[in-house]
């Protein structure tokens, strides 16, 4: 654990590297500051021996003195600001990084990362880990290294004062290390279940609010409440184990430090006024360093939660930055480009999660141009195959082939650029429709953007926005209804003209009506295309050249839409159960 911990702040310290000109700046100011801030009591001690206790009042020397104090202070409080300004600045910087970097790396992950990995957890890490992690280079380093070397300046100080307290001074040091590392070790535990706590929250919460309409048709606000208020009674709990101990390990015991310190040191100087006179200048000044000695150690004393908090949070951060479950990648340096579209499955085997296969040897050949449908029940493997044709994920077994190459040696960018893809749940950005369609590629001028909306018959409804196509979206689309977003959906997919069109049951948010004009816009967009259409209306796919039957991760059956109602098997009992449903609602 304590190797753990050591890397940890290795590894926090390591992102100072690129600032090293800055922090050299930094620390030039904080020595100065440091430097300025000891001559005030050696100044005063100077005051006292040398011009009050002898009544030597010369008003040149005087006059020198209070001149060099004030100038000492002025520069004080410059070196202060210089110094705080500087470290502050370098840690935005740090952070800034850091953030991109976590990001980057989300980025990379697979899709079964996210399967397994609630969305709050992730951003709980993303945003207040790397907040707490911000603490430790805004608060924590920039006090620590501040009050190390004041402590020395003190240390100095006071051996030119008088070095047998000066010796018995340091002292002081391992008692308040020994405070610090027992703090740690007990602190640490507390500190990860605080954070975890955190995330379990996050996680409550961003479920209770994605699902909001199920929570309030089904009358679950009390339930929700219920489960809600244990989670946050947990995180509660949690923090409040960590005020017990920074109320007792922290300020108390430096400050109990600090009173014997006190105390033992008027002793000894009460004990040497016994033997021989004693400088006045030198009890102030001696006593003035032992206060301003505790002054840096209580300011890291109290720094040490957020040093804690910092390091849990670093752990957690990093040990995302470490996940090695990363998204599919090209292999190989070829670059083959998708030409014709033909797609072939070749025993192709699949398990989301390592145990059950939701595909089992799995083989079909999509010619150039062809049209393709699978259908199925909810759980037969239909939607896996996009995934896979995708790339989302890895496949455990078999091969994947477009145009006689294989899909691994792709680049992602050619996968996205010419394979299309619609979902069932359309998904919006926060922007305008324009951007949306167009998808922040300006490579696709304003006239194609047009023409995509045109053609699936989306600019009915986009010529009547306010502002038409720079008309705002809010976040997901919200304001849109589900069949408006899957129009633009489509538009999106079409203006990048690709060569294999995906749709994941791309109609079934839209009205028949629409429907009815988004087939007609269909079948002239899959003239010299290849489509694989996953349905569950058998109504929108009876004119592909070929029909997949898939249950439980196999082909059932394949054929035409005649072939397969000749047969009478799965797909004709699907054909049939769909027609009855029709007729009963026409009735």
């Amino acid at each position: 654990m304590v190797e753990k911990k050591r890397s940890d702040l290795s590894r926090l310290l390591s992102y100072m590297k690129p600032y090293k000109g800055l922090l050299s700046l930094a620390f030039i100011f904080l020595v100065g500051a440091t430097v300025t801030e000891m001559m005030g009591p050696f100044l005063i001690k100077q005051f006292l021996d040398e011009h009050l206790v002898p009544r030597d009042f010369e008003r040149s020397a005087l006059v020198t003195l209070f001149v060099i104090y004030i100038v000492a202070h002025l520069l004080k409080v410059l070196f202060t600001y210089l110094n705080l300004l500087y470290f502050q600045n370098i840690a935005f910087k740090i952070v800034q990084d850091m953030r991109v970097e976590v990001y980057e790396h989300v980025q990379k992950l697979s899709l079964s990362f996210f399967d397994r990995t609630p969305i709050g957890t992730l951003v709980s890490r993303i945003t207040n880990d790397t907040e707490a992690i911000k603490d430790f280079y805004v608060s924590v380093l920039s006090t620590f290294v501040k009050n190390v070397v004041f402590l020395v300046g003190i240390l100095v100080a006071m051996f030119l004062l008088d070095v047998k307290l000066a010796l018995f001074s340091l002292v002081l040091i391992p008692i308040m290390f020994a405070i610090m590392v027992l703090y740690r070790r007990k602190s640490a535990a507390f500190y990860l279940e605080v954070r975890n706590q955190l995330s379990v929250l996050n996680a409550k919460l961003n479920e209770s609010i994605q699902g909001m309409n199920i929570v309030q048709v089904f009358r679950q606000e009390k339930r929700m409440r219920k489960e809600f208020e244990e989670v946050n009674n947990k995180h509660y709990s949690a923090g409040r184990r960590t005020l017990k101990l920074d109320a007792l390990l922290l300020r108390p015991a430096t400050d109990l430090v600090h009173i014997v310190a006190i105390a033992l040191v008027l002793g000894l100087f009460g004990i040497d006024a016994l033997k021989s006179p004693v400088e006045v200048g030198v009890l102030y000044a001696f006593v003035n360093y032992i206060h301003r000695f505790f002054q840096p150690v209580n300011e890291m004393m109290m720094k040490l939660s957020f040093f804690q908090q910092a390091l849990v949070s670093s752990s957690r951060v990093f040990h995302l930055m470490d996940e090695k479950d990363l998204a599919p990648v090209q292999k190989g340096n070829e670059n083959p480009q998708v030409v014709d579209g033909d797609i072939e499955f070749k025993n192709v085997t699949f398990s989301y999660d390592g145990k059950r296969d939701v595909l089992k040897n799995v083989s079909f050949h999509v010619k150039q141009g062809q049209t393709v449908a699978f259908v199925g029940h909810t759980g037969s493997g239909k939607s896996t195959i996009m995934n896979l044709l995708m790339r989302f994920y890895n496949i455990k077994s078999g091969n994947i082939v477009i145009d006689g190459v294989d899909l691994e040696k792709f680049e992602e960018r050619e996968i996205r650029k010419k394979i299309g893809l619609v979902l069932q749940d359309a998904f919006l950005f926060a922007g305008n429709v324009k951007q949306n369609i167009r998808m922040y590629n300006e490579e696709i001028t304003d006239e194609e953007v047009k023409e995509a909306a045109r053609f699936v018959q989306a600019n009915t409804f986009i010529e009547k926005l306010p502002k038409q196509y720079e008309t705002e979206v809010v976040e997901r689309g919200a304001a849109f209804s589900s069949g408006q977003r899957q129009l633009i959906a489509f538009a999106r997919t079409i203006a990048t003209n690709p060569k294999v069109l995906v749709l994941d049951e791309a109609t079934a948010n839209i009205d028949t009506e629409t429907e009815e004009a988004i087939q007609t816009a269909l079948q002239q967009m899959r003239k010299g295309r290849t489509t694989i259409a996953i349905a569950h209306r058998l109504s929108t796919i009876q004119d592909a050249d070929q029909i997949f039957v898939m249950h439980d991760g196999e082909i059932v059956e394949r054929g035409t839409h005649q072939e397969l109602l000749s047969e009478q098997g799965l797909y004709y009992n699907m054909y049939l159960l769909q027609n009855k449903v029709s007729l009963q609602k026409a009735l």
